[in-house]
């Protein structure tokens, strides 16, 4: 703002809106360009407004519902409404200090009807109702307020701190939650993989114990048909020592044993025999085929 230029000539700038008075008494506003006074007459350039848009940040401490008190820093920005120059220029004496007022006053009867989570959602609903105090007031008095913004709010070092401590905590919360129910899955997963594995164990088991139990019997039927003066029995004591012998062969080939106490002897191979042919009887008698001959050790 410029002020008493006692000139017989005078140039406003671009975006600028000059008052002119005569005698002291307001007369027009001078435009944009060049001016001539006549100062016998009492006409001078009592001074310059600026039009361009000005910015004023505004620092406000108050206290929200749930007694938080919190730093709000806005940013007004305003102008000098071309039209109501003569206004702006007589009115006020500090406009930024009027505007901060009022910024004081609207913020300080706003907020504390909102909680602290409330006010970082609907700042920009703060700002809209200190936007609209603003322009009823300075309307009046020749300035437009053009925007406001709710640059930051800042909440007590303390707050804070209980804050993210609060937000960690539900994370971590949140995080073990979905770790159970992940290790809950593989349980399962690893459960039913278990039961189906154990299944098909036991029916390629109970398929092996067929298969043996059927090539036994065919070959003992082949063995007494080849073979006249043969028992059924006799031929089984012969496959059981047999196998017997064989067994005895594979543990004695494996590398991974050290020493295998087995029960050896005549009698213990005839008990072995004689097990093994009355579960074949058994199983023959009943018409099932299927039942799987006992353990040969």
């Amino acid at each position: 703002m410029v002020q008493g230029n006692w000139l017989f000539c005078a140039c406003v700038d671009q975006a600028s809106v000059g008052i002119v008075e005569r005698w002291g008494k307001f007369q027009n506003l001078a435009v944009p360009g060049l001016h001539f006074f006549n100062p016998c007459a009492g006409e001078f350039l009592a001074g310059v407004l600026s039009t361009r848009i000005s910015s004023l940040d505004v620092r406000v401490e108050t206290k929200t519902k749930d007694n938080v008190f919190v730093q709000l820093l806005c940013s007004i920005q305003y102008r000098v409404i071309k039209e109501n120059g003569d206004d702006a220029f007589y009115e006020l004496q500090n406009p930024k200090e009027q505007i901060q007022a009022y910024v004081f006053d609207v913020v300080r009867a706003h907020v504390p009807r909102m909680t602290i989570d409330e006010l970082f959602e609907q700042k920009a609903d703060v700002a809209n109702t200190v936007l609209e105090e603003l322009e009823k007031v300075m309307g009046a008095y020749g300035y437009n307020i053009e925007q406001i913004l709710m640059v930051d709010i800042i909440p007590d070092a303390s707050v804070r701190r209980a804050m993210n401590e609060i937000n960690a905590a539900q994370r971590m919360q949140l995080a073990s939650v979905y770790k159970g129910e992940a290790e809950k899955i593989f349980l399962v997963k690893k459960a039913e993989a278990d039961a189906e594995a154990k299944y098909l164990g036991g029916v390629g088991v109970a398929r092996q114990r067929q298969a043996i139990t059927e090539g036994l019997r065919d070959n003992i039927l082949n063995f007494s048909n080849k073979i006249s003066g043969t028992s059924a029995k006799e031929v089984m004591d012969l496959i059981m020592i047999t196998q017997y012998f064989d067994t005895i062969k594979d543990l004695g080939n494996s590398s991974k044993n050290t020493t295998v106490f087995i029960p050896h002897g005549p009698g213990h191979v005839r008990d072995i025999s004689d097990q093994i042919r009355d579960g074949l009887m058994q199983a023959s008698s009943s018409g099932v085929g299927e039942a799987p001959p006992p353990d040969l050790f």
